[in-house]
């Protein structure tokens, strides 16, 4: 199958699991753009956040559009968000990349375990 195939369908997956669960794009993404083998671990976590980031408006916007929003309980969150990720943004380059995948590994497993329990 052509390469170009594969990552739309790896898009295609990504965005169902962002839209069905509110996020997770970016799980399906990061171990696909990893097999790329062409992106240094740095810019695996970039790319991952610039894809990520206009499928997650859409299904925002899908939500807000059937009414499935609450901004003023978004609100705090959104403001945090926003500080905490400019702050990141800005520490990126600073974190050991063997961090970045650690960091990455025991978030995805402290979510695994508590959506179990």
């Amino acid at each position: 199958m052509d390469q170009t195939w594969i990552a739309r369908l790896a898009g295609g997956a990504a965005g169902l699991a962002n839209g069905l669960f509110g996020g997770g794009g970016g799980m399906v993404f990061l171990p696909l753009l990893t097999r790329r083998g062409d992106l240094s671990s740095r810019q695996l976590f970039a790319t991952c956040v610039g894809v990520i980031f206009p499928v997650c408006l859409i299904s925002a916007g899908v939500y807000f559009f059937r009414g499935g929003v609450s901004l003023l309980t978004a609100l705090p969150y959104l403001l945090g968000g926003l500080v905490g990720g400019f702050l990141g943004g800005r520490l990126y380059g600073r974190v050991p990349t063997v961090w970045l995948r650690r960091l990455f590994a025991l978030f995805l497993f402290y979510a695994g375990a508590r959506y179990l329990l």
